[in-house]
């Protein structure tokens, strides 16, 4: 019997299509009852976000330093992080309104933290990450107003290798990697789709949340094309220099598993670039279910979710939650003055006082 559900998004639910099966988790014991084929809006009532660290005097003192920096009303910056860096001055201008929502109040704390709290560099990471993401195509806050984009990407993930299922424990929106599904050869297409996806479950963080959950597996599938799933070295060089320079602290947990040799020689030949506070991060053939609730966990990873890929059901259902929720960040954003360090807590909440209010 096959069936389809069709939930509202008004009530924070997703959009569902449901095959009913009956088929069993060997991993778990449990019964598959529905295959789904599309994203989880939000986590668990059970996941437990962790408490925020309250901020020293000393560092409150830095945050607002960092802060008042970026309302300076004589602020530009460049559209090229090369020039940005060098101080070229080719092509400076103000900060535009969805530059502004980007700068929140975690945002700052974020590259603080990646910089021990020096000021000075934190400051030069945040203008560099601003002229990288005008650069690069993903500086407005909607994704169809940017040259990276859903259409253009849509290629890349058409075999699933890249999949936002699901929360962890602690609420982090998980992002799969399943580099054995590759489906098309290495290009700087592959990037841009990796940064979309990024983006993208930014966008499904819960209030409270600003850090992922990333699922690396290297099974291979007989899925896409039958070259090497390990990127050149080039490549991952550039996309660890994203991750790392322009996106720091949003890395939670990566959990990897049913890696092969020749990736786990790739592993430590990149290792060395890997910035240690996101080594501790990593963890290797792990069980799933240790950090990953089974009700939102792809039973191929030992949870219940019988989930299958689908491009034509998935990719239009996951930009249509990310698009509901960046709607509502935004809305929030100009009903609160569109002001630069509003607090991500309050932007993705409902509340209708500003929990964590901009300095004045």
């Amino acid at each position: 019997m096959f069936t389809k559900i069709r939930k509202s998004l008004s009530t924070g639910a997703t959009l569902e299509t449901k095959e009913v099966v009956s088929s069993s988790n060997s991993s778990t014991g449990s019964l598959l009852i529905e295959k789904t084929f599309v994203p989880f809006a939000t986590p668990l009532s059970e996941s437990h976000i962790p408490p925020r660290v309250e901020l020293s005097e000393e560092e409150t003192k830095k945050y607002l330093e960092v802060f008042r920096h970026f309302t300076n009303p004589d602020l530009v910056i460049d559209a090229s992080e090369n020039d940005q860096k060098h101080g070229k001055k080719v092509n400076c201008t103000p900060l535009t309104d969805d530059e502004k929502a980007w700068l929140t109040r975690e945002c700052l704390l974020r590259y603080l933290r990646a910089t021990k709290w020096i000021v000075a560099d934190a400051k030069e990471r945040l203008e560099l990450s601003i002229a990288w993401r005008r650069e690069f195509g993903i500086n407005r806050a909607f994704p169809k107003d940017n040259t990276v984009n859903f259409e253009t990407c849509s290629i890349e993930n058409e075999t699933g290798k890249e999949v936002i299922l699901g929360f962890d424990n602690d609420a982090r929106p998980c992002l799969y990697l399943k580099p054995g599904r590759q489906n098309t050869k290495t290009s700087q297409r592959q990037v841009e789709h990796m940064v979309l996806m990024l983006e993208t479950v930014i966008d499904y963080m819960p209030s409270g949340q600003d850090s992922l959950a990333l699922l690396i597996d290297f099974k291979e599938h007989d899925v896409g094309i039958k070259n090497s799933k390990i990127p050149p070295m080039g490549i991952a060089k550039q996309v660890l220099h994203i991750l790392q320079t322009h996106y720091p602290e949003r890395l939670g947990k990566a959990l990897l598993t049913n890696i092969p040799t020749l990736a786990r020689v790739f592993l430590n030949l990149i290792y060395p670039f890997i910035d240690p506070l996101t080594r501790v991060k990593l963890v290797y053939d792990r069980p799933f279910p240790e950090f990953v609730p089974a009700q939102q966990l792809d039973y191929d990873f030992g949870g219940d979710v019988n989930f299958e890929y689908d491009h034509e059901k998935y990719w239009p259902t996951m930009i249509e939650i990310a698009t509901k929720k960046k709607t509502h960040y935004m809305s929030r954003f100009e009903k609160f003055g569109k002001r630069i360090g509003l607090s991500e807590v309050d932007l993705r909440s409902d509340n209708e006082e500003l929990v964590y209010p901009p300095p004045a």
